[in-house]
């Protein structure tokens, strides 16, 4: 007796179903996307209980006649495709021909068409998968299709929704997904005749994203500008230095307007943050990518939400640099506000001018050098003769003439504080950068390869719990975290040794064997010279197996095996091109952090200014390098709402 029997088409129906149909939402992500490729330029969501009691798709697209309105509830479908070559290249959201077959089959099925020149357009009904009637219909030009009582005759999926508004929340997260990457489209959505939505067409992107998201936060995102790496362009609106997520909610990208998730963008997101974001949250993002249609494949997910790329390393790449340069190029408080640009360097640097005030005595601290920076990372200890390689010596070199001049600025004479009246007379003198460099320690021409640019002109006025750092500017209040603030100076000085010479090592005393998978090994071998420029002196010692005789001079690791395990992640989640510095940022963000001033540390007004101005050199100065952000702005107009003296809002 044979075992094996094909299935009837209605019961093949419903287990298609039990991929294309998970929930309402996902009604709502086939039907809206059949309306995109109609070419609709309204569509209308209604919904009733969430959706599982009946979900309404109304559009104004091109419609169909009755032949293809019967043609379409039949199983694979389709107007998209025509040969196999055109699933190498597909430009369209829906092209299986399994959606509405699949959504009759598990509902109450009605569709209502009529094309833009038709005189009577075409009505359908199907309940369950079983035809009930075709019948001539009047109505708009375009597409209304309608499930009732979804799952009504599959009770074991039915039992898997959750709640109404569950349910109901998922809905309008995917219309939102929509919308956002269709601003040309107006949206409409309803549930139990309640309007939630209602998004009028724009040609702004941006406008379409605060009419979802609120003004706030749309005040607070990065444009990104229209980049092109690898024959992949990225352009969109990110979330500055500060600006996050505990979950990817907020992050939303998108391939030719299909919204999608991709390991590969996901890692080049990573890449591209880096330091600016801390660990555990994820960055609010609207990111949209074009590429060749054949560079990738939409063909790999039931949802149509996963692709895979035929070269993921470049959209890595292509995304990293996108959202780096954007980052590195922003001019953003993470309160929202945006500064003037950063200027270039000139001839005079203004100072901050300073309010003497009696009771804050550590404020009224001058030192000779006050433009010195506060502290600098320590030199790597000492290594034997031969042990260390020569490009090491000229790192060592350089951070030992800096402390030098440093030792050298502190046992200099200290001039007396002058008195409180003697301050009052004159509080807003400032010094040129002339005056300043009589008295600055000069540094060694490697430490620093530019003149730093003029910070903002903040006010000092104190200090709060010896950390934040209270400063006033035209538009309102601004909060320095010290040690944050420091922690960024040094980490980028650090990062900028690295690049120009190369790491300290230090010689193990027993070398360390690491045995990895063939695989590993490749990946070993392809960045041994990468490697040797961190100060991994690596070698093969045998199948699969290499030999470690240094390792980095500022790691402080009590399991070196355990690192180098760490390392290799690292290496086998970045692209060839970045893994070189991005391994070791890891710890020199924890020596940063170590060096720099901390919490209960009293500074002088002259080190508040050389950390400031040290800040807004660096390339990104608004976060640490653990993501958190080193200043925080409160408006003016935030201060009055507050105080009863504006209105909300």
């Amino acid at each position: 007796m044979a075992k094996i029997r094909i299935l009837p088409d209605a019961l093949a129906s419903q287990v298609a179903a039990g991929e294309v149909v998970e929930r309402p939402a996902a009604l709502v992500r086939e039907l809206v996307e059949n309306s995109l490729d109609a070419g609709a330029r309204h569509i209308e969501v209604h919904a009733q209980r969430g959706g599982i009691a009946m979900i309404r798709i109304v559009d104004d697209g091109s419609g169909m006649d009755r032949e293809d309105a019967m043609l379409c509830l039949e199983r694979h479908a389709t107007s998209k495709i025509r040969t196999k070559e055109d699933l190498g290249a597909i430009h369209t959201f829906g092209f299986r021909g399994e959606a509405l077959p699949s959504i009759a089959s598990v509902s109450r099925f009605r569709l209502a068409t009529r094309e833009k020149e038709a005189l009577v357009g075409t009505e359908i009904e199907v309940n369950g998968g079983k035809l009930v009637a075709v019948r001539d219909s009047g109505g708009a030009p375009g597409t209304v299709i309608e499930a009732r009582s979804l799952f009504f005759n599959v009770p074991a999926r039915r039992k898997f929704l959750r709640t109404e508004n569950t349910e109901f929340a998922h809905v309008e997260q995917q219309l939102r997904l929509h919308a956002i990457a269709n601003p040309q489209v107006a949206f409409t959505l309803t549930h139990n005749g309640e309007l939630v939505l209602h998004l009028p067409a724009t040609r702004d992107m941006l406008e379409r994203i605060r009419g979802l998201v609120g003004d706030e936060l749309a005040s607070r995102l990065l444009k990104v500008e229209e980049t092109t790496v690898h024959g992949i362009t990225v352009s969109g609106y990110i979330g500055g230095p500060g600006m996050s997520r505990s979950n990817r909610q907020m992050q939303t990208t998108y391939l030719n307007g299909r919204p999608i998730e991709s390991a590969s963008i996901s890692y080049g997101l990573r890449e591209g943050y880096h330091t600016a974001l801390m660990k555990g949250q994820h960055p609010v993002t609207f990111l949209f990518i074009q590429m060749d249609a054949q560079a990738f494949d939409v063909n790999v997910h039931p949802a149509k939400k996963e692709v895979r790329f035929h070269d993921g390393h470049a959209v890595r790449d292509a995304i990293s640099r996108a959202v780096s340069h954007t980052l590195e190029n922003a001019a953003k408080l993470p309160s929202g506000h945006t500064p003037a640009a950063r200027p270039a360097p000139a001839a005079t640097v203004p100072r901050t001018p300073v309010v003497p005030d009696s009771r804050q005595e550590q404020f009224a601290m001058p030192v000779a050098a006050s433009s010195a920076p506060l502290r600098d990372i320590p030199a790597a200890r000492p290594q034997p003769a031969g042990d260390a390689p020569a490009v090491s010596h000229r790192v060592a070199d350089v951070l030992e003439r800096i402390a030098a001049a440093r030792h050298a600025a502190a046992t200099a004479p200290v001039q007396a504080a002058p008195e409180p009246e003697a301050e009052a007379e004159a509080p807003q003198a400032t010094a040129t950068a002339a005056e300043t460099d009589e008295e600055e320690p000069q540094e060694p021409k490697a430490a620093r390869e530019t003149e730093s640019p003029a910070p903002p002109e903040y006010r000092i006025i104190g200090v709060l719990h010896k950390l934040y750092v209270l400063m006033e500017s035209k538009e309102g209040l601004v909060l320095m975290d010290q040690h944050a603030a420091h922690e960024r100076v040094n980490f980028e000085k650090f990062r900028r040794s690295i690049e120009s010479g190369g790491v300290p090592c230090q010689r193990l005393l027993l070398p360390v064997t690491l045995q990895t998978t063939p695989r590993d090994a490749d990946l070993l071998r392809q960045n041994l010279p990468s490697l040797n420029r961190l100060g991994i002196e690596i070698e093969p010692f045998g199948p699969n197996i290499f030999k470690v005789e240094t390792l980095p001079a500022f790691l402080k690791a009590d399991d070196p095996a355990a690192w180098l395990d760490q390392v290799m992640e690292e290496l086998s989640s970045l692209s060839a091109k970045s893994s070189s510095l991005r391994l070791s940022e890891d710890a020199i963000a924890t020596i940063a952090c170590r060096a720099s001033v901390k919490s209960n540390d009293v500074l002088s007004i002259p080190e508040f200014q050389a950390l400031l101005k040290d800040l807004f050199a660096c390339e990104m100065p608004y976060c640490c390098p653990h993501g958190r952000p080193t200043l925080v702005q409160i408006s003016t107009n935030e201060l009055e709402r507050k105080f009863g003296r504006r209105a909300p809002g």
